[in-house]
C-alpha cells in the first residue's frame, strides 16, 4: 500500500491521512465493506466523473451496483464555464450542481474529501478527512472499498514552475478560483474610481498567460464585464480608455491547438476591441505588480490570470505504482483501463489515452470526458456481465470558440466553418448537452425555458 501526500493545506488531524499504520487498521465505511452489489467508486465530480455517476445511477443504482463519488467540493460547475464566472457573466450560487442532492435524485452515494491514496491489492481508496473553514473536523478519515475504480479528477493549470506564478497569479481551475478573481476584479474597478490620487502603472490592467480557448474567451468576457461595472455608477475616471487587457502565449499565435483559421478570426475580434495579443514569448516571472517576459521586458498589471497549459493533479504520479506521462496523467488502453490494473479506469484530463492508429494522445477537450463517461457506462454493463470490456471509439466533433457577445467561430467535422448565430446556438447546446446528461431531458427544457423569460429581469454581471 502507497499513501500519497499531495501539495494541499494541512490543518491539524490531516496528518492522520498520511499515517499508514492508522489507514491499515481503519475498517471500511459499512455501505462499502458489502460486496453483495459490485461497487463502483468514481473520484471526482466534474464533467466526466458526475456524468458517469448520473448514467450509472440510472441505469443500476437501484439493482445492481453500489455506485459512489467523491469530490472535495459540495457542488458542480461545468469546467469550461468557469470563465464566465470570473469574468461575472455567470452566477455559481443558482448554475451549480449540489452533489448532495443530485445524489439523492439519481440513486448514487456522495462522499465528500480528498483521496489521498489507493490500495490497488486491498482494492481500497484513502480518503482524507474534511474540516470547515475554522479547522474543526466534519468527518474523519474513510476507506472505501471497490471492485471497480474510475479516476476522473480532471487537470490543474501548469505554471511551469514560473517563479512567482502560483503566488502572484489566479488560475481558473476551480469555482472558488473564479469568484475569487471575479471579487478582486470588482474590488479593482472600485478602488479605481474612488481614489484621489492618479493611477499607478499597471492599474486596471488584465494579464491573461496562456492564449487558448480559456484565455481567450475570458479576455473577451472581461472586456465586456469590466465596462458593465464600470456603467454602474463608477464615472470618476474613463474606464473606456484606461482598462487594459492582455494575452500572452509562448506560442507563435493563440489558440495553438485549434483550427488556423479559428485563430485567425478570433485574434482580428480581439484587436478590434482593444485586447494587446503577445504572441512567441514567454513569461519567466510573476511579481506583485505585473510580469516580465524574456529578459527586459516588463508588463504592468493588477490582475493576472494564469491559464498556460495542464496538467493531472500531481497526487497521481504516485498512486500507487500506476503508470504515468510527465504531466501525471494515468496511462490507459483503448478500455480506459489503467496499464496494470483490470480494476482501474481513468477517464478526462487525467487519462492519457492514444488509441490504435494514433500516434498523439486524445484531446483534454469536454466532449472527450463527455464520450468516455459513456463509454464507461458500457464497460462497467460488460464487467457485470463478465464479458471483454469494449474498446472506446472517438470522434471529435469540432471546435468552438465564443467571444461574449462579440462573436462566436467554429470548426466542424470535415473542416466545415461556421460563425455568428449558427455558431453561437451551436456553442450553447454544448452545454444543453451535458445538463441533459446530468440533469434529463425535462429538467433541462424546463431551466432552459426559465432562464429565457427571466433572463431580462437578471443583471447583466455579477457585482458582489
Amino acid at each position: 500500500m502507497q499513501i500519497i501526500t499531495p501539495g494541499m493545506r494541512l490543518v491539524p488531524e490531516a496528518v492522520l491521512a498520511n499515517d499508514a499504520a492508522l489507514l491499515r487498521t481503519i475498517p471500511e465505511t459499512p455501505s462499502h465493506a458489502d460486496s453483495s452489489r459490485h461497487r463502483v467508486v468514481i473520484v471526482g465530480g466534474g464533467a466526466g466523473g458526475l456524468e458517469l455517476a448520473t448514467r450509472l445511477g440510472r441505469k443500476f443504482g437501484k439493482r445492481r451496483l453500489s455506485i459512489t463519488l467523491v469530490d472535495r467540493n459540495r457542488t458542480h460547475v461545468w469546467k469550461p464555464l468557469l470563465h464566465e464566472v470570473a469574468s461575472g457573466a455567470l452566477n455559481p450560487s443558482s448554475d451549480a450542481v449540489e452533489y448532495i442532492a443530485h445524489a439523492n435524485r439519481h440513486h448514487y452515494r456522495y462522499r465528500i474529501g480528498e483521496v489521498v491514496g489507493i490500495d490497488r491489492a486491498k482494492r481500497q481508496v484513502f480518503v482524507a478527512p474534511s474540516f470547515d473553514d475554522d479547522g474543526r473536523r466534519i468527518i474523519p478519515p474513510r476507506v472505501l472499498g471497490y471492485d471497480t475504480l474510475v479516476l476522473a479528477v480532471g487537470s490543474v493549470s501548469n505554471d511551469f514552475g514560473t517563479p512567482g506564478a502560483a503566488r502572484h497569479a489566479i488560475a481558473l481551475d476551480t469555482t472558488g478560483q473564479a469568484s475569487r478573481f471575479n471579487k478582486r476584479m470588482i474590488d479593482a474597478c472600485l478602488r479605481a474610481n474612488a481614489q484621489y490620487e492618479k493611477l499607478s502603472p499597471g492599474q486596471l490592467h488584465c494579464v491573461i498567460v496562456g492564449a487558448g480557448a480559456t484565455g481567450v474567451e475570458l479576455a473577451a468576457e472581461l472586456h465586456k464585464s469590466m465596462r458593465e461595472i464600470a456603467s454602474h455608477n463608477l464615472d470618476n475616471i474613463d474606464f473606456e480608455r484606461l482598462i487594459r487587457i492582455t494575452i500572452v502565449e509562448a506560442e507563435p499565435r493563440i489558440l495553438p491547438a485549434l483550427p488556423e483559421h479559428l485563430a485567425r478570426s478570433s485574434a482580428r475580434r480581439l484587436v478590434d476591441l482593444g485586447v494587446q495579443i503577445r504572441c512567441g514569448i514567454k513569461v519567466t516571472e510573476v511579481t506583485e505588480d505585473g510580469i516580465r517576459l524574456g529578459e527586459k521586458l516588463f508588463v504592468p498589471a493588477e490582475l493576472v490570470v494564469w491559464s498556460a497549459g495542464i496538467k493531472a493533479p500531481d497526487f497521481l504520479k504516485q498512486l500507487d505504482g500506476l503508470d504515468t506521462d510527465r504531466i501525471n496523467r494515468l496511462v490507459v488502453d483503448e478500455t480506459l483501463r489503467a496499464m496494470g490494473d483490470e480494476n482501474v479506469f481513468a477517464i478526462g484530463d487525467c487519462a492519457r489515452c492514444v488509441l490504435p492508429g494514433s500516434e498523439d494522445p486524445l484531446p483534454p477537450r469536454a466532449q472527450t470526458a463527455h464520450q468516455q463517461a459513456d463509454h464507461m457506462v458500457k464497460v462497467i454493463a460488460a464487467r457485470l456481465e463478465g464479458q471483454e470490456a469494449p474498446a472506446f471509439r472517438y470522434r471529435d466533433y469540432g471546435s468552438l470558440v465564443s467571444l461574449a457577445d462579440y462573436g462566436t467561430f467554429g470548426s466542424l467535422v470535415g473542416g466545415l466553418k461556421v460563425e455568428g448565430f449558427l455558431a453561437r446556438l451551436m456553442y450553447h447546446s454544448l452545454y444543453k448537452m451535458h445538463l441533459k446528461a446530468v440533469h434529463g431531458t425535462f429538467k433541462t427544457m424546463r431551466d432552459t425555458i426559465v432562464g429565457i423569460l427571466s433572463h431580462r429581469t437578471k443583471p447583466r454581471v455579477k457585482l458582489h
